[in-house]
């Protein structure tokens, strides 16, 4: 297929032929774990499934192909690949994460990473000025999501890339929310892309997965060496469910990003809504750097109420089209309340300072018809606040 493609296009048919012994259209799930060789140590590209899998190559080469990479690596969760990139450190190393970045990411750096000497300082990525305070001669990562969650912050990355790339280290974005089919890191001078394909690119809440992708041949090596050797891969049937997700990936983010931004414009006029961070509002700070690397706004929206703990995770489960859960991304719409969900593990007074309030509602807005979820909302938010 020509690399010129469009995204659309390549979406359905990147790293992917009709079989070429039975012609079937879609990519087989090669449930296998170990390979025949013809002699020993001579084998017909794979070898033994942790290593690699014909359908997992699949979905890689299709993810990298979205992301306009060169290399694709896929994990067993987003988790797994953020895991991977930590890897790359050694004892002593130093890394510049945004403030505002997902309560897992957090947890992992500051309760496993920590132990094997690694440092983490924590910045609003939105202050240039504070990155390039918080780098030291020892930082070897600066690691940003754009928007960022649950606060839709959004971060320049060609500027993070510049700042990171000046101290001689790595950038690296999770692009989770954006999705390649709305900002693609790798174009704006990032070193590497993170995904949890659980979200967008799965997109139907029914596989959990992640990935990693670069145009770096070396950094690709030794991810590659690390994905192998700790063997946080998925199963051939976890691909197959991502590869099907993807070929619908433009056509549901138009879905997405039409729905948040119609129901961010209603629950900023909302009287009992105090703030809602979205970047495809004019109001929003990031507005404008949104509207330069992303090619809409996407699917996700926070909305804070003046309303306690207890106020708003009435709000969260008194809905009935959205359902209260943890995840994002999926065709349904979700809500949930960070505070005591997705960002519990940050201690109350980091979380708080960071800008998470109990208050604050976070919403993956889903391809339902957009007049039913305004009025489920507006039926909990009433009926909780009333």
């Amino acid at each position: 297929m020509d690399d010129d493609s469009r995204i659309e296009t390549r979406a359905i048919h990147a790293g992917q032929e009709p079989d070429p012994e039975t012609g079937a259209l879609m990519t087989p799930i090669h449930a296998n774990s170990t390979y025949e060789q013809d002699r020993p140590g001579e084998h017909r590209g794979y070898e033994y499934s942790r290593t690699g899998n014909p359908t997992r190559t699949d979905l890689e080469n299709n993810l990298a192909s979205l992301e306009r990479g060169e290399y694709g690596r896929a994990f067993s969760s987003g988790m797994g690949s953020i895991n991977t990139v930590c890897n790359l450190l050694s004892a002593g190393d130093h890394v510049v994460c945004a403030d505002d970045v997902y309560g897992g990411t957090r947890r992992l750096f500051d309760q496993v990473y920590e132990e094997y000497d690694l440092s983490f300082t924590y910045v609003d990525m939105t202050d240039l000025d504070a990155v390039s305070d918080a780098i030291r001669p020892e930082t070897e990562l600066v690691w940003l999501e754009t928007p960022t969650n649950p606060l839709m912050k959004v971060i320049d990355i060609a500027a993070l890339a510049d700042l990171s790339h000046d101290a001689d280290a790595l950038c690296a974005v999770d692009n989770t929310f954006a999705t390649p089919y709305l900002q693609r890191p790798l174009e704006l001078g990032a070193d590497l892309v993170s995904h949890s394909l659980t979200k967008y690119l799965g997109g139907h809440s029914d596989v959990v997965g992640g990935a990693l992708i670069t145009d770096d041949a070396d950094l690709d090596e030794r991810i590659g060496f690390y994905q192998n050797a700790v063997g946080a891969t998925p199963g051939p049937h976890e691909c197959f469910l991502v590869l099907r997700g993807t070929k619908t990936l433009p056509v549901r983010m138009d879905r997405h990003c039409e729905n948040a931004r119609e129901l961010a414009a209603w629950l900023d006029d909302h009287p009992r809504v105090s703030r809602v961070y979205y970047p495809g509002l004019e109001s929003h700070p990031g507005h404008e750097i949104a509207a330069e690397q992303m090619d809409d706004f996407g699917g996700m929206l926070s909305f804070e109420l003046d309303a306690s703990l207890e106020e708003a995770s009435d709000v969260v489960s008194d809905t009935e089209i959205f359902t209260l859960a943890e995840s994002l991304g999926g065709v349904e719409s979700l809500i949930e309340q960070p505070a005591p969900m997705t960002h519990a593990s940050i201690p109350k007074e980091e979380r708080e300072k960071a800008g998470l309030t109990d208050g604050l509602i976070r919403v993956s807005v889903g391809i339902e018809h957009v007049d039913d979820l305004k009025a489920d909302l507006e039926q909990a938010i009433d009926g909780a606040l009333a």
